[in-house]
């Protein structure tokens, strides 16, 4: 078996043209693999391609060439397979308003083949926090609640993948904790996650492994970890004892920021700088200093780094 929950290669979605534009290539040649039984991130812009991916690989938009494998199943040899092997929690609402969360996980179930008799109903509305509401029209549910009864739908076939579109979009403090907490037991459990999100510190605090898409195309895939080390910029935030001066002379590639409460932040390049250099040069221009404290660069310095560069 293999070690990837999903192995794509070459991947490529052209849409047809319309009557304003012509033909728009949304995916230009991916090639991906996910670990099993990680937590992967696929972020990136909007328009970026993430929503076509998402798409193609739960079976609702064709891909136009390439080749995807789902928890070892090939999408064009073994359709039925694949799409039983993963599960999507869509970002839109899309729910019937009149039908209860029991008779929506139920009908869920009927769709993907699963017995009567293997059906988790009962056990996925506890986990989702909807056994209460068991019996309400899904219309008289809050929105937490109905995002909550999307992620219990795509449980019900107890899919080895699980897809969460922006799960958190719009959600409040206790229900994005919440979800975090049992985003973490699935994961414990075997489930594979990917996740998208804007929320960049999310990712950076759940995911293992990140790919950043850009323009149809992948940026960079790595962990984290490294993708955050691999910036180079950091920043020395120097508090001064009394009222701060501007006219510093500083070493070549630094910059330096005035905050409040007499803060200087002094931005350099770890690789090129040295910190003894540029405590120096506050020395030298005679600024008492009262504390040092350091910031280094996080997730989102690195999204905006590699989004921000490349063109359309």
């Amino acid at each position: 078996m293999t070690e990837y929950a999903i192995k794509i290669a070459g991947l490529k979605k052209t849409y047809a043209a319309s009557r304003s534009s012509g033909p728009k290539e949304a995916l230009k040649g991916i090639d991906l693999r996910i670990p099993k039984g990680s937590i992967f991130g696929l972020l990136g812009p909007n328009g970026a391609g993430k929503s076509t991916l998402i798409n193609i690989l739960a079976g609702l938009v064709l891909k136009t060439s390439g080749k995807v494998e789902i928890w070892g199943f090939d999408q064009d040899t073994n359709p039925r397979q694949s799409r039983a092997a993963i599960g999507v929690v869509p970002q839109e609402l899309n729910l019937d308003a009149f039908l209860t969360p029991r008779e929506s996980l139920n009908l869920q179930a009927g769709l993907y083949g699963v017995p009567k008799s293997q059906r988790r109903t009962d056990e996925i509305l506890a986990a989702i926090g909807l056994a209460d509401k068991a019996e309400a029209y899904a219309r008289s549910l809050s929105g937490g609640m109905r995002r909550r009864l999307l992620l219990g739908k795509a449980l019900v076939h107890s899919p080895q993948v699980l897809v969460l579109d922006e799960p958190t979009a719009g959600v409040d403090i206790e229900l994005r904790r919440m979800l975090w907490a049992y985003v973490r037991e699935l994961n414990a459990s075997g489930v594979t996650i990917i996740l998208t999100t804007h929320y960049l510190e999310e990712a950076e605090a759940m995911c293992d492994e990140i790919a950043i898409i850009n323009h149809g195309e992948i940026a960079v895939q790595d962990s984290t970890k490294n993708l955050v080390a691999s910036m180079d910029a950091k920043t020395l935030v120097i508090t001064a004892a009394t009222a701060t001066r501007t006219d510093i002379h500083l070493p070549k590639g630094v910059t330096m920021e005035t905050r409040h409460d007499n803060e200087l932040a002094f931005t350099y390049s770890r690789s090129a700088v040295r910190v003894e250099d540029i405590l120096a040069s506050v020395s030298a221009a005679g600024i008492a200093i009262r504390d040092i404290a350091s910031e280094d660069p996080d997730l989102e310095d690195v999204f905006v780094a590699l989004t921000s560069t490349r063109q359309a």
